[in-house]
């Protein structure tokens, strides 16, 4: 939990480096939440045709955090964070992006900051 905090904290910061853990505990995270939203959503009657007022709110108020957090993760293995946009190009680019989020961090200091793993926190 702490490192889901953490990303809401810093829910602006795109500069800096983010390591797998902090990356992986946000998207776990952040996927129990949204189900809970769901689940509420349906329980209240408000769930509408697709989707609830909750999933959307909760949705809405994560994305840039989530958005971050993803550029600073990409930070960490030493690509810049622009790389987020060749998820535009079908099936490679999603695939290429995944390929980057499960890469281990780039040793020692790279131009967006000192290696995580190294810092305590």
């Amino acid at each position: 939990m702490k490192w889901y905090l953490k990303v809401l904290h810093q829910y602006l910061d795109f500069s800096g480096r983010a390591r797998r853990k902090e990356y992986w505990v946000f998207v776990l995270f952040n996927m129990i939440f949204v189900f809970v939203a769901i689940i509420i959503d349906a329980l209240l009657g408000i769930d509408g045709d697709t989707v609830g007022p909750l999933y959307i709110g909760y949705t809405i108020a994560t994305l840039i955090p989530g958005i971050a957090v993803f550029v600073r993760r990409i930070h960490d293995i030493g690509k810049s964070g622009w790389m987020l946009l060749v998820g535009l190009i079908p099936i490679v680019g999603a695939i290429w992006l995944m390929v980057l989020i499960f890469t281990d961090s780039q040793h020692g200091d790279n131009r967006w900051g000192k290696n995580p793993k190294e810092i305590s926190i």
